[in-house]
């Protein structure tokens, strides 16, 4: 089961960083490096899928000071191909860099997205870019369109007739779960795409959920919509096991 590690950029107990092992501050009040738990269970490989190219840098020298093979990934809100009556079409891929012209690429490709103040990508700049030999990309398993389509009365349509993309499977004990297990096994089954076991990890132990949660309700703060503990205003936050201990016991 491959583990998909998310970071974050403020420091908080148990927020996973890109920090040195060494600067870690590994106590109940503290943060844990991404590179701290590689270390920690031997692993040689770490995927890492970010919302910007931002970590880059940091995860590559960290990686590479400790010998680590980094696998870096970008994840993207798209717009379907064909927008039908009431629905926005928009979506999540991962773009993942296979090679230093892959993370080339994915920068160019988080520029055009970003670029005007637009925070949406399309399929046809995706193409543009698309170099085989350079870029892999995955269907992640929660807010693709098959999620979408399945849970949020969307009709979002990809396009996959540049590549061929794999298909992210994931169990985190959420209600749905099994449902779009389902969906995107029968998809990528009838698609002739292959699907792969996964394991979206944001903070260390399951005990770390409140304190994530918290974190979360910072960030997310918008006028109007005021978040608590009690009331998040967290679509899908329903489940302890986006952890780094849950992927030990399962993986």
């Amino acid at each position: 089961m491959l583990p998909l590690f998310k970071s974050h950029y403020s420091i908080g107990k148990s927020i996973l960083t890109l920090d040195e092992p060494s600067e870690t501050l590994d106590t109940d009040d503290g943060a844990t490096s991404i590179f701290s738990l590689c270390q920690s269970e031997g692993l040689k490989e770490v995927c890492l899928v970010e919302d910007s190219p931002a970590g880059f840098l940091q995860a590559r020298k960290v990686s590479m000071s400790h010998d680590i093979h980094l696998v870096f990934g970008l994840r993207l809100k798209i717009q379907s191909t064909v927008i039908t009556d009431g629905a926005n079409g928009v979506h999540k891929i991962i773009l993942f860099a296979l090679n230093d012209n892959g993370i080339k690429l994915l920068n160019k490709i988080y520029s055009r997205t970003y670029s005007g103040g637009h925070s949406i990508s399309s399929y046809k700049m995706i193409e543009d870019h698309w170099d085989e030999s350079s870029l892999m990309l995955a269907v992640p398993f929660y807010d693709s369109f098959l999620y979408e389509n399945s849970f949020s009365f969307s009709s979002c349509i990809p396009n996959f007739n540049f590549t061929s993309p794999i298909f992210f499977l994931e169990q985190n004990n959420l209600p749905t779960d099994f449902i779009l297990r389902d969906v995107v096994k029968n998809f990528a089954n009838e698609s002739g795409f292959d699907t792969f076991e996964a394991k979206s990890i944001y903070y260390h132990l399951r005990s770390d959920v409140e304190a994530f949660q918290t974190y979360k309700c910072l960030c997310n703060r918008n006028m109007g919509r005021k978040s608590t503990l009690s009331k998040p205003n967290l679509d899908g936050f329903g489940s302890k096991e986006f952890s780094f201990e849950s992927w030990l016991e399962n993986k």
